[in-house]
């Protein structure tokens, strides 16, 4: 990972708006100091210089990252994350095996040629925004400051500069990737798409918002069907101890932790990310009563854990594990989920994301889908013409049912 902590300023003219706008590349996030301190949002804990300082330092798999600095008049006014991950579509894409129980011929030859596309697809990554959250934290501008077009085109031609830095280096990067904007922000990917970026939409971002006054009344809310539901899935964990997680109950169980977690991990139907075995006990030792692991015990054993990350008055599910043996009996995710919501209730959150992957089970607790919009460019003009094509192929398929927990008129 670089470590660098000299900035790489972009020429002079090219960059410059009326001689008032530049901006700065970082190689690690304590370079990039106090500038970023200031024009970090302070409402997204995500994009704030103690999160990134954990991520940076317990990596994923293969990641390394930069950190752009915008400024206006010399004054700090919006960042950006970059992250540079080895992509190969065979072996990030964990559903293309052909199942025994689809014999079909032209299913076997949709999946084949998906493979086939897969493989094809190898290359370094630079991605502005986190591969390890859902959502919008991967750049943000004081829109008092500056304005919408000339945020976006300053953050196209930052990443265009990243892109030929690195490449001076010999770290080729033939794809751009803005990730995870929001539908009001929409326009903004319109001026990307007139950069010759591709628009494309995955798996959306599973939103759930909190009118009730407590987990009670949200229980109350539902009909008879799910709150029985509920009920039973509750039931089924008596003589389960739920027990939240010390830093040093994380550090004793780490191995089974991450066992557990890569259980969970390696049936996703997309995975881009091989999380680092540390990161979830840094969470826990540099952002405080900020993250919690909460796991479930029976006879001392570790059957499961979920993780949550207070991010104002939104309540994060993070990552979770739990022994896939033991979760039809139990109901150890549904419960995940259900505990989720109880602590996102004592914390007096507004919202709960529980992100991308199992939507038809999140949205049975009352999570609503939201869609998220991402920009991708191949640098070689001829491959980029072929990119939506290429991912109607590579974008992962959940087929599922959204569900209405909740009684008419609530």
């Amino acid at each position: 990972m670089l470590m660098c902590a000299t900035t790489i300023q972009p020429s002079s003219k090219p960059t410059a708006t009326r001689h008032t706008l530049r901006y700065s590349y970082f190689r690690s996030i304590e370079a990039a100091g106090s500038d970023w301190d200031v024009a970090a949002p302070e409402h997204d804990i995500f994009l704030q210089r103690p999160y990134l300082s954990i991520v940076e330092n317990n990596p994923p798999e293969g990641m390394r990252f930069g950190y752009l600095v915008f400024y206006q008049n010399e004054e700090p006014v919006g960042v950006a994350l970059c992250q540079i991950k080895y992509f190969k579509g065979d072996d990030n894409i964990n559903d293309l095996n052909v199942s025994k129980q689809e014999p079909c011929f032209f299913h076997g030859l949709a999946q084949w040629f998906k493979r086939w596309v897969a493989g094809k697809t190898a290359a370094d990554i630079l991605i502005c925004g986190n591969m390890l959250l859902t959502g919008e934290h991967g750049y943000f501008f004081d829109y008092q400051k500056i304005s919408n077009e000339k945020a976006i085109e300053l953050l196209e031609k930052a990443l265009d500069e990243v892109v030929d830095v690195m490449g001076r280096e010999g770290v080729k990067m033939p794809v751009i990737l803005v990730k995870d904007i929001a539908p009001e922000r929409r326009m903004q990917g319109s001026a990307l798409v007139g950069k010759g970026f591709t628009e494309f939409c995955i798996q959306p971002n599973m939103l759930m918002e909190l009118p009730y006054e407590d987990f009670e009344a949200y229980l109350s809310a539902m009909s008879t069907k799910y709150r029985t539901r509920a009920k039973r899935a509750i039931k089924k964990l008596e003589g389960i101890e739920r027990r939240e997680m010390s830093l040093l109950d994380i550090q004793r169980e780490l191995p089974r932790i991450y066992a557990l977690y890569k259980e969970v991990a390696k049936n996703a139907g997309f995975n881009m990310v091989d999380l680092n075995e540390y990161y979830l006990l840094a969470l826990k030792r540099e952002l405080g009563h900020a993250f919690r692991m909460c796991g479930y015990y029976q006879d001392d054993k570790l059957l499961a854990f979920y993780t949550t990350i207070r991010n104002g008055e939104e309540m994060e599910a993070h990552f979770l594990g739990y022994d896939k043996a033991l979760n039809h009996d139990l109901q150890l995710y549904l419960n995940c989920l259900y505990d989720i919501v109880r602590q996102a209730f004592d914390a007096n959150c507004k919202t709960v994301v529980f992100a991308r992957t199992a939507l038809e089970i999140k949205s049975s607790v009352g999570a609503v889908a939201h869609d998220l919009w991402c920009y991708v460019r191949h640098q070689n003009t001829l491959v980029n013409n072929f990119t939506g094509t290429i991912l109607e192929y590579l974008k992962p398929v959940e087929e599922w049912v959204p569900r209405h927990p909740f009684k008419d008129g609530v």
